[in-house]
């Protein structure tokens, strides 16, 4: 126990560390694929036949591959088949992981949007065009809030599962959390072979997960107005 109270204070600034990199990457993930889903959810609604083509094969392929794996081709992918590695560095590595992130949660959003803008009656946009509006002024006028009701409670889902993927930048040796907790079973700053720190990373994320929670069920509870 007194070896555990000594190595403490290391553990605790070592798992901080790490999870400012965790949170780091959370907000980049979001301010990048938030915007981004938007984008793709147009694609996969236009009526340009080959836009909406690609956009719902990437989506597809997005959303049918793991995480994992497009985080290790985004990584690796430049430096063994280009022979050009790109992803230099810890800097390197979080690029990489902000790339595969975003990716990914861009296009599980954009399913979301796509059944949020779909799921308002078309009678209001055709409503609109009688009174002279234009469909992008029905979009933004009409549309728009009603979808921000409905789409709230899934990507409230996809945000919280967010928290805990963030652990997957592990497998390209981010030094995220989990890094730096496993990073004292293989011997890290005079301690090896202990298990214990890993654990308590367990404790970062549920705090942070329990924030998330209460955050996006106020917006939730804000957003009943609607009904």
């Amino acid at each position: 126990m007194e070896l555990i109270m000594e190595q403490m204070p290391i553990v605790i600034r070592s798992l901080n560390s790490g999870f400012l990199q965790t949170l780091r990457l959370f907000f980049v993930t979001l301010i990048g694929a938030v915007p981004l889903g938007l984008v793709i959810a147009f694609g996969t609604m236009s009526r340009f036949k080959p836009l909406n083509w690609i956009s719902n094969i990437i989506v597809w392929i997005i959303r049918g591959t793991p995480l994992m794996i497009q985080l290790m081709i985004i990584f690796y992918f430049p430096g063994l088949v280009l022979h050009n590695q790109i992803w230099r560095g810890n800097a390197g590595r979080f690029a990489a992981a902000s790339v595969a992130f975003i990716i990914n949660y861009a296009c599980y959003f954009s399913v979301i949007y796509r059944g949020g803008i779909q799921g308002v009656p078309v009678g209001q946009e055709e409503a609109g065009l009688v009174l002279g509006m234009t469909r992008r002024q029905i979009f933004f006028k009409v549309k728009l809030l009603q979808m921000i009701k409905r789409i709230v409670p899934p990507m409230s889902n996809e945000v919280i599962t967010l928290v805990k993927d963030t652990s997957l930048a592990t497998t390209i040796a981010l030094q995220e959390i989990i890094w730096a907790g496993e990073s004292f079973m293989k011997g890290s700053q005079g301690i090896s072979g202990v298990i214990w720190p890993l654990f308590f990373t367990a404790f970062y994320y549920l705090i942070f997960s329990g924030v998330m929670t209460v955050l996006l069920g106020r917006l939730e509870r804000k957003l009943e107005y609607f009904r």
